[in-house]
């Protein structure tokens, strides 16, 4: 980290760097949306473009970084909403559908996941930090992913898979779109059941019939042989 600039107040370390860079974003987002550059936010904090893009190769970078910053109250939210859904399938389907719906109205996040606007987000959909805020969501959900055997490996495929609709979604919502009604009922014909797929089968309960006592089955016996005769 260089020394020089930071309007005179040089950061601790790395990550005070880049909270000041993201700081420095959001205020350029609160103005004038997602229309500005690198030398914009360079500039607010007091640093050359050199030294911005030594954190963030681009604006794409930066703006999803940004988003990514304000993620964590969005998914309490979502956990929220979905808390009183139990089934896994059921569970995604609604997280999937609420997200989709919820972009819009939110200022960071809908920066670069809407339609015509998700590049970075399209590039970087199975990226380490994707993957992360994926995982940190399924955590959140009231499911109990070791009680219907998604655990490990398979959740986090479970959280690829989730990326990858929702990516597809996001870059293409349909036409015309699916939302509401029309958007859960899509998704339960189609996701709910891959989900379903990965959960093992209850083992069959025990039998309850009893076994015949010895007694009765020569009692059957000699019924048998009466009518024989």
């Amino acid at each position: 980290m260089r020394t020089h600039g930071w309007s005179g107040a040089t950061p601790a370390d790395d990550d005070e760097a880049i909270a000041r860079i993201l700081d420095a974003a959001k205020r350029r987002i609160d103005l004038v949306g997602k229309d500005f550059g690198i030398s914009e936010v360079a500039k607010d904090v007091g640093v050359t473009r050199q030294t911005v893009y030594r954190y963030f190769p681009s604006t794409d970078a930066l703006l999803f970084a940004t988003s990514v910053s304000e993620v964590g109250p969005f998914l309490d939210g979502l956990a929220k909403h979905v808390h009183d859904i139990h089934d896994p399938a059921d569970a995604v389907v609604e997280g999937l559908a609420h997200t989709l719906e919820r972009l819009p109205h939110e200022k960071y996040l809908s920066l670069v996941l809407t339609p015509g606007k998700a590049s970075a987000f399209s590039a970087g959909v199975t990226s380490d930090m994707a993957m992360s805020v994926g995982r940190s969501l399924l955590e959140r959900f009231n499911v109990d992913w070791v009680g219907v055997g998604i655990v490990d490996d398979d959740l986090d495929g479970l959280v690829e898979f989730m990326l990858r609709i929702f990516q597809s979604l996001v870059i293409d919502p349909g036409r015309p779109p699916h939302q509401g009604r029309e958007l859960r009922t899509f998704l339960r014909r189609w996701v709910a059941p891959a989900i379903s797929g990965t959960v093992p089968a209850s083992p069959s309960p025990p039998s309850t019939r009893q076994q015949p006592t010895k007694r009765a089955a020569q009692s059957r016996t000699g019924r048998k042989a009466r009518v024989a005769r």
